[in-house]
């Protein structure tokens, strides 16, 4: 019977799984989180490792920075089976070294190559998409709606974007926020913070005169509308102050 295994849902999690069966030789048929709907035919399997902040390190000595970063986008990614694709790809790291990264006739390598394209694309037009607004609190506050869980990449953007500011920017489909201190940032589930979203006296002004500027700029006779959606996706629009009345 093939045999899936699961773990907890985090990188960590996941490391110190693929860590055991690559140690034991083992090839799973699938690696699931715990919220797995069993199959029948389908034999799933809780090792219940115990996961410790030093995998990460364990791996940096086993792998070099391209080849964690590229497998830590994957995770990030929305791609349904994207552990195994982890697994396959840290596998034949193992057995190629370097050289792995140019060899696109394998499935796993394409795959990761594709995957990390995508996210990447992603979280860089995100960084050109954040529009934040002023509350009361002196806290500069945004929402986005990622296809891919890239609220961490694009935070390590605004904390040298705008370090001397409070900000925090929420997730809403995934429910996690990213707070910023002036210092550093943190990773929250969205129901253990709790934000008012009382507007600043001047951020009503501040919206008209962004939405005017928009306008303005904007050249009339060269308005084309099928660009303007391949270079800002409509899927954003409802969290851009200047186009969501367009909607």
């Amino acid at each position: 019977m093939n045999k899936v295994y699961v773990y907890d849902g985090t990188f960590l999690g996941l490391l110190t799984l693929i860590k055991y069966l690559l140690s034991n030789k083992i090839k799973p048929y699938n690696i699931v989180t715990f919220d797995y709907q069993e199959n029948l035919f389908l034999e799933v399997i809780n090792l219940h490792l115990k996961v410790s902040d030093k995998i990460s390190g364990l791996f940096y000595n086993t792998f070099d920075k391209v080849t964690m970063k590229r497998i830590y986008y994957v995770f990030l990614s929305k791609e349904k089976n994207k552990e195994i694709i982890i697994y396959y790809y840290l596998l034949n790291y193992l057995k190629y070294g370097d050289s792995l990264s140019g060899m696109c006739n394998l499935k796993c390598v394409s795959k990761v190559l594709e995957i990390n394209k995508k996210v990447g694309n992603e979280a860089h037009k995100l960084k050109g998409f954040v529009r934040f607004k002023e509350l009361k609190q002196n806290i500069l506050y945004a929402e986005i709606n990622p296809d891919n869980d890239v609220l961490e990449i694009i935070s390590k953007h605004f904390k040298k974007r705008l370090k001397n500011e409070y900000w925090v920017i929420k997730d809403v489909s995934r429910n996690i926020v990213s707070i910023y201190d002036k210092k550093d940032f943190y990773l929250a589930l969205g129901e253990d913070v709790k934000i008012i979203q009382d507007l600043s006296d001047r951020e009503e002004e501040f919206s008209k005169m962004w939405q005017d500027f928009y306008k303005i700029v904007a050249i009339k006779e060269r308005k084309n509308e099928k660009c303007r959606r391949n270079f800002m996706p409509k899927k954003y629009w409802p969290y851009l102050l200047e186009v969501r009345d367009e909607l």
